[in-house]
């Protein structure tokens, strides 16, 4: 029902756009069905081709959804809202396990290599018309990929790894086109798909990353593009698995003109090996970041694929920002020539403040998943309820709602920043009061005092998969 609202217009843009104020104004709320298109087309006196036109457009906008017969309705997180909606705010007090952030004590310092690189320029210069990848970078960056078994083609150097998904998608689709994504998956390629007026379709994912047979489904039905993200799964922490890869590979054959995205965020904090899809279809992509190892703030990542999709994203690129910084490429280099990150060790540290979690959730009844990276996926029975309570009990984590469309609900708990010690002690522990009362953490240290405070806002384990 639309309540008191009346939908307005003539024409398509003049409907679509009375919808699109509504939904911002909040006089048409997340989930409110809209009108058949022949009873609009009757109240407003049109064709309903005009009223098909203008369903189109906001579909393509992500402001609504089409499901059939059931017809259309405003998303649950329109594109102009977004899953921010989602996100806890973490009062006085309250120990933050749910922002993502990789461990600051684990990250480089920057000082040193960014005066070298700022030396380095006050030599030469980076002029206009000069290439946009810096040399030495792409030469490291190069044989990094080759080790990993990326297949060879072009480097381009965009600003974060979702700047690098979405000027691949840009470059290859069309508003309207269906895009695969991993259900549970990443937040902002959520919003991002339906931002650039393309619909998505979920693709159930379990620890060993997304399943074959919902990728074969997604690509029957005419999705022309499939995002997987190889490591560190966020918000699951699953990785592509060598059994896997063969499956998701076999399928993609099959659909040779598929536009494939791999996202190998988590470079640098995993330990488990790459095992890369691309190069099985005509045009492909892979993304690798180096914001978890080296710092958000480097907004920095390197992009491979096919000669024409790099092509058109550096033409592109030119016609907007024209390059990322050599600065802070120049910067990257030197610390990668330094070693400033001890990948291995940093891989190791998560890792066992992950593997620690999930063992004590499990001794106390509790599935977890947590193959790679920082982050724990826990099945809950109610997301709502579990947030609160813990929240209560002195512990804000990530509702699930911000990383599902389809998928059974969870939380997302960071692992980062977790001590691993007994005594609780560790960064950011300071803030965190465990039990609710700012006492100490408790004899079990600070992941087991966590691991009580989830088993008991969840009550009895439910029976959980990820489809």
């Amino acid at each position: 029902m639309l309540g008191d609202y009346r939908i307005s217009g003539r024409r398509a843009a003049d409907i679509s756009a009375s919808v699109e104020r509504a939904v911002g104004a909040g006089e048409l709320r997340p989930n409110q069905l809209l009108p058949p298109m022949r009873v609009l087309a009757e109240q407003l006196g049109v064709n309903p081709n005009t009223v098909a036109a203008a369903y189109r457009t906001l579909r393509e906008r992500g402001v609504i959804e089409t499901a059939g017969r059931r017809g259309s309705r405003v998303r649950s997180a329109p594109a102009t809202t977004g899953r921010d909606q989602f996100r806890v705010d973490v009062p006085e007090g309250v120990r933050d396990v749910a922002a993502g952030n990789p461990d600051p004590a684990l990250l480089p310092p920057l000082a040193a290599a960014f005066a070298a690189a700022a030396a380095e320029a006050d030599r030469a210069p980076v002029l206009y018309g000069e290439d946009p990848v810096e040399p030495e970078l792409a030469r490291i960056a190069r044989a990094g990929l080759d080790a990993d078994g990326v297949p060879d083609g072009p480097l381009a150097v965009v600003s974060g790894a979702l700047d690098g998904v979405e000027r691949v998608l840009a470059a290859h689709l069309k508003p309207g086109d269906t895009v695969a994504v991993e259900d549970p998956g990443w937040g902002r390629t959520l919003d991002l798909v339906p931002a650039l007026g393309l619909r998505t379709v979920p693709v159930g994912v379990d620890d060993d990353g997304p399943y074959a047979q919902d990728v074969r489904r997604a690509l029957e039905a005419g999705a022309r593009a499939l995002i997987v993200t190889d490591r560190a799964q966020n918000p699951t922490g699953a990785a592509v698995s060598a059994t896997r890869a063969r499956a998701l590979r076999s399928v993609l054959r099959e659909h040779p003109e598929t536009l494939l995205i791999e996202d190998d965020h988590g470079h640098g904090i995993v330990d488990i090996p790459l095992h890369p899809l691309a190069g099985v279809t005509r045009h492909w992509a892979f993304v690798r970041s180096a914001a978890k190892a080296y710092g958000p703030d480097l907004r920095l990542a390197l992009l491979t694929g096919d000669a024409v999709t790099v092509d058109r994203v550096r033409g592109r690129q030119r016609l907007g920002p024209g390059w990322v910084s050599r600065l802070t490429q120049r910067a990257l280099v030197r610390l990668w020539a330094d070693g400033a990150v001890d990948t291995r060790e940093v891989a190791a540290a998560y890792g066992r403040r992950r593997d620690a979690l999930i063992e004590a959730l499990g001794r106390r009844g509790v599935a977890a998943h947590g193959r790679s990276g920082m982050n724990v996926w826990v099945p809950v029975p109610d997301e709502t309820g579990a947030v609160a309570r813990l929240q209560h009990a002195g512990w804000a984590v990530a509702p699930g709602a911000r990383f599902r469309m389809s998928a059974p609900p969870g939380i997302r708990v960071t692992v980062s920043t977790l001590a691993e010690n007994g005594s609780g002690d560790g960064d950011g522990g300071e803030k965190g009061n465990g039990d609710g009362d700012g006492g100490e953490k408790g004899n079990g240290g600070e992941i087991e005092v966590l691991a009580d405070a989830i088993a008991s806002a969840l009550g009895p384990a439910p029976a959980w998969s990820y489809v």
